[in-house]
């Protein structure tokens, strides 16, 4: 729990220079950056927190987004076929538990992430923090 007067985030770790996306890059954002700047924030890699490693095959969503994952209408396949949903799931529910645990603010998220993206297409995590009623900003 935070308990100065600064907001609490989580946050995409590939967006504060973490290199935990799938490639093992990172996708450090100057503007997610600097709106944590007087803010206290936990950087969060739903993936990594499903089990998956770093680096690891390309995935996205087949068949709907997000949403559809979490009720098994979709699937998180990976390029060569590989289905990802199971670890996906865990790694939203572990981000979801954090963030009740924490009572954040918010949650900052990567753009255009079969796990974090708020808009195009949603994804699993964003999906399961929107139904959970936890205040999304994607970056």
């Amino acid at each position: 729990m935070n308990d100065d007067t600064r907001p609490l985030y989580l946050v995409s770790a590939c967006l504060v220079g973490l290199c935990t996306r799938y490639d093992g890059a990172t996708k450090e954002n100057p503007k997610c950056l600097a709106e944590l700047r007087h803010a206290v924030w936990i950087p969060v890699c739903p993936e990594q927190l499903g089990g998956l490693p770093t680096p690891r095959e390309a995935a996205d969503i087949a068949g709907g987004d997000g949403a559809d994952v979490l009720i098994g209408g979709a699937k998180i396949l990976t390029k060569s076929g590989v289905d990802l949903s199971a670890a996906f799931i865990h790694g939203a529910e572990q981000v979801l538990q954090i963030a009740r645990s924490q009572q954040v603010d918010g949650v900052f998220l990567k753009a255009r992430s079969p796990s974090c993206a708020v808009t195009g297409t949603i994804g699993v995590t964003a999906a399961l923090l929107r139904a959970a009623g936890i205040p999304l900003t994607e970056f």
